[in-house]
């Protein structure tokens, strides 16, 4: 029997594969012959730096050898230590190590402990395996003062407190220090996405609340009445719809929150928030979270959010008081299925009894390392401990556990930092590559006054700019219409461009508000417009179904951000048929609507309790 590894390993070898071959094809063919315009300016360039830093040239972090960077790192350290001279050749080694790495660099000076006994909060001072040269209290503290002047040199900020993630002393003297440039605009932001799901009542939107507006909660919901869109949301208390908020962070690494009053007046609070716009002006980084629905009716709006918001990880937000039940399995299986990486938030831990919270803390951990996980589980207790573990979590398959507290501040800190320091979303270049044409997915419409048809989505591929000429579609019939970009923001703010891996929101002329879906596509206007399919052949695996599946079986269909019943015409399997655990290829026809879809997209379709998991092999 095909294993949900071994087949996820299968569907990014399709992916790549495909993403190959449409990378190999002549550049006239794939744009269309028509020329685009210049791609859009990049975030300032460091002082001495030899490359411009964007989400374009991220690549180059990704393709630098880990012995280069760890080099580099070792001459900035000896030429803090070194006479005034060696002043100009670390900030020239700085320089080149932020346009290398995107904008942002943590530096860790002194000695590293080792990851195993900090993981497991042990004692590190007297543990094996110390990595990284051995520094003396006054060799730190020079480095420190010397590495502050020279990040002001080439554009960070190193003076405040937060820059200093983490300072130990003796018996191994060591510092982290971040080091980040500020973008020129809004438009060059890094964004790191963040789906949040959980069951009902576990306590995700009051999580949320607490974590974007520095506030506590009273124990009764007060910090979530402000991430509320709806009237019925805020007389449950249960969110049913996609929802966001965003978290940014300043060049120093601070968290930007509002002036918090003691007021526990509703409308107080959402006067209180700050605007997004102001927060993305301050911001160095911004942290999307992606609230959704704990119920089990919303379990729709809830996939369809996974998929077609392309999350950079998953946090999974567990009530200490009731454990892993209801849908939360239901989410965590989602995202195994989609691969993306996992965190747990353990909340309410200062109202649980504590053989409550044992025995939670016991089934977290059971099902992380069972057969269909097979994560390695880190409870993050220490700053330290979140530090290191941001930075290889996804690579090495960790799932970082935060016990938090959303009454008494617990473990807050511990998240904030964490966030802090992920990698952006749009620097995921194997993903998001902004050389290729325009795609630009439409996952929500709406009808604004005075300014007509709006469309929010995540952009594949390519750029686009205010004023581009662009076709929005496939309609019913699978035919695309001409529009033009009039305006264009990101979260909220005002910008005339974006690249790959970028969430926008795009205003278009003359377009009628019933013309647009969820769905649709935007691409740039070309003599031949993409192909709308209504047949499509995919690699299945059954996870879940509680009886046999055969031609004609119907099922909801969630592919990027498309999200359409489907019907299975033929399915390539000795007895026709599927059960749990079997494998096979199968042809899929949409029933209302062509839709564009490319081979190598990854689909995973349910119905009730089943649950699919796929990958698109070829258009019919």
């Amino acid at each position: 029997m095909t294993t949900l590894q071994s087949f996820q390993a299968e569907i990014e070898d399709i992916r790549n594969r495909e993403l190959a071959r449409t990378r190999a094809q002549p550049d006239a063919l794939r744009r269309g012959h028509i020329d685009h315009k210049p791609a859009p300016k990049v975030r300032k360039k460091a002082v001495g730096g030899d490359a411009p830093t964007s989400p374009v040239t991220a690549k180059v972090a990704r393709d630098e050898p880990t012995q280069e960077i760890s080099d580099i790192e070792r001459s900035i350290q000896s030429a803090l230590l070194s006479s005034t001279e060696g002043d100009t050749q670390a900030r020239d080694l700085i320089a080149i190590l932020l346009t290398r790495q995107g904008g942002e660099y943590l530096l860790r000076l002194g000695a590293r402990p080792p990851r195993a006994p900090l993981f497991a909060h042990e004692d590190i001072d007297n543990a094996d395996g110390w990595a990284g040269e051995e520094r003396t209290e006054a060799e730190i503290d020079m480095m420190i003062a010397h590495l502050s002047q020279l990040a002001d040199e080439v554009g960070g900020k190193v003076h405040s407190s937060a820059s200093i993630l983490i300072r130990q002393g003796n018996p191994h003297p060591r510092a982290s220090i971040l080091l980040r440039l500020p973008p020129p605009d809004v438009s060059l932001t890094p964004e790191v996405r963040c789906a949040v799901v959980g069951n009902v009542d576990s306590g995700k939107s009051t999580i949320l609340g607490v974590l974007t507006r520095g506030g506590l909660d009273d124990g009764r919901g007060l910090a979530r009445v402000a991430l509320f869109r709806h009237k019925h949301e805020i007389e449950s208390g249960r969110t049913s719809s996609v929802g966001m908020e965003i978290l940014g962070f300043d060049v120093a690494g601070a968290p930007i929150l509002p002036l918090s009053s003691s007021s526990i007046d509703p409308d107080v609070l959402r006067r209180e928030k700050l605007g997004w716009e102001e927060i993305s002006h301050r911001s160095a980084k911004i942290v999307t979270f992606i609230d959704l629905a704990g119920h089990e009716r919303y379990l729709k709006t809830t996939l369809y959010g996974l998929t077609s918001g392309a999350p950079s990880c998953v946090i999974l937000v567990i009530g200490a008081n009731a454990g892993v039940i209801g849908m939360s399995k239901e989410h965590l299986a989602v995202a195994l299925a989609l691969s993306v990486p996992i965190v747990v938030c353990i909340t309410k831990v200062d109202m649980t009894p504590p053989n409550k919270l044992e025995e939670t803390l016991s089934q977290v951990v059971k099902i992380l390392r069972s057969r269909g996980c097979r994560k390695n589980p880190v409870f993050v207790k220490s700053i330290e401990a979140a530090v290191e573990v941001s930075q290889i979590y996804a690579k090495e398959k960790i799932c970082p556990i935060f016990q938090v507290s959303n009454v008494t501040g617990t473990g807050l800190d511990f998240v904030r930092t964490f966030l802090n320091l992920l990698p952006a979303s749009e620097g995921d270049v194997e993903r998001f590559d902004a050389t290729q044409p325009l795609e630009f997915s439409v996952t929500d419409v709406w009808s604004v006054p005075y300014v007509g048809t709006v469309v929010n989505g995540l952009l594949n591929c390519g750029t686009i700019n205010k004023g581009d000429p662009v076709l929005f579609g496939p309609d019913s019939n699978g035919l695309y219409a001409p529009t033009v970009v009039k305006t264009m923001q990101r979260k909220r703010a005002d910008v005339t461009t974006a690249v790959a891996g970028q969430t926008v929101a795009l205003a278009l002329k003359h377009v009628p508000r019933a013309a647009v879906r969820k769905g649709m596509v935007i691409v740039h206007r070309t003599e031949v417009p993409p192909r709308a399919v209504r047949r499509f052949e995919g690699q299945v695996l059954i996870l879940y179904h509680n009886t046999t599946m055969q031609p004609n079986y119907q099922a909801m269909l969630h592919c990027g951000a498309v999200r359409q019943t489907v019907r299975i015409v033929s399915i390539d399997h000795p007895q026709n048929l599927l059960r749990t655990g079997d494998r096979a290829t199968v042809v899929f026809e949409f029933i209302a609507h062509p839709e564009f879809v490319k081979a190598g997209m990854k689909l995973l379709f349910r119905e009730g309790k089943t649950k699919g998991l796929g990958v698109i092999t070829r258009l019919l």
